[in-house]
């Protein structure tokens, strides 16, 4: 068994404010600690239910290199460091029976909700086929593409109740409740992760009845941005085409396809002008 697990930190519990999450703040170190600590609580989930499974992850926030390596669960492997070419979910496109996210955020504009974005604070809206998902549609909707299913999730409450909208029957794991955009209620990094790791070994229990989130062809792709000037820059991309002052589309038969412009769009938007 093939399992994948990819690991943000928005959603780690504790976590309250952009200082927590940012390389270089005073808390960022405690907080890199416990998210290594809460993916570890996700592997013993895993583990104990699969004891031979084949368990990668996917460090998955900011430059992607934020998980401990020694103090990382011996017995997985960890891909980190960007640019990647699945982004959050590199190692996807090599095959999963199982992917799990750990520490995830809400969607652009949910709220209340703890550090609400998608990819980045530059992107107002994403729209996949007119419906618009975060990171966590997005990345459920890429592993969809080959068959897995995301059968778990652990997050704030909004972060739980996206997930569990988008991947019905999906194991929802509340680590925290959203006071508002940088305030939460919390509780003990040993309660939270006792119930990762329980919540996990449930899941992968029942991956054979969660289904795959569909994202077949064709697809649109709709981005709606923070500054005028990053449609500027995103329609030099091949394919991608102005439909706004902020909104630019862009369509294909590939999922896959819109998921690389849709990183590369995130990117752009980064760029200093």
């Amino acid at each position: 068994m093939r399992v994948l697990i990819s690991a943000d930190m928005e959603g780690v519990g504790g976590v309250a404010h952009w200082d927590d999450v940012t390389i270089g703040k005073p808390d960022y170190e405690r907080f890199r600690r416990l998210m290594t600590a809460e993916v570890n609580a996700v592997i013993n989930g895993v583990l104990e239910t699969e004891p031979g499974a084949s368990v990668r992850v996917a460090d998955a926030h900011g430059q992607f290199r934020n998980i401990l390596v020694e103090d990382l669960d011996p017995r997985v492997t960890l891909i980190r460091g960007r640019p990647r070419a699945m982004s959050m979910m590199d190692g996807v496109q090599d095959g999963a029976d199982a992917v799990l996210f750990v520490g995830y955020h809400a969607r652009s504009g949910a709220g209340p909700a703890v550090l609400s974005h998608t990819m980045n604070g530059a992107n107002l809206d994403v729209r996949v086929n007119g419906r618009s998902v975060g990171e966590i549609g997005v990345n459920a909707m890429l592993a969809g593409r080959i068959g897995a299913p995301v059968v778990f999730c652990s997050g704030d409450d909004a972060a739980c109740a996206e997930f569990t909208d988008v991947v019905p029957g999906g194991i929802a794991v509340e680590v925290k409740r959203a006071v508002g955009q940088a305030s939460a209620e919390t509780v003990h990094p040993k309660v939270i992760n006792s119930r990762l790791r329980e919540g996990a070994a449930r899941a992968v229990a029942r991956r054979a009845s969660i289904a795959p989130v569909a994202a077949d062809g064709p697809i649109e792709l709709e981005m709606d941005v923070h500054r005028p000037y990053i449609v500027d820059l995103a329609v030099l991309i091949p394919g991608v085409s102005r439909v706004g002052g902020r909104t630019v589309r862009f369509e294909t038969d590939s999922y896959e396809e819109a998921y690389r412009v849709m990183m590369l769009v995130t990117t752009v938007a980064s760029v200093p002008v």
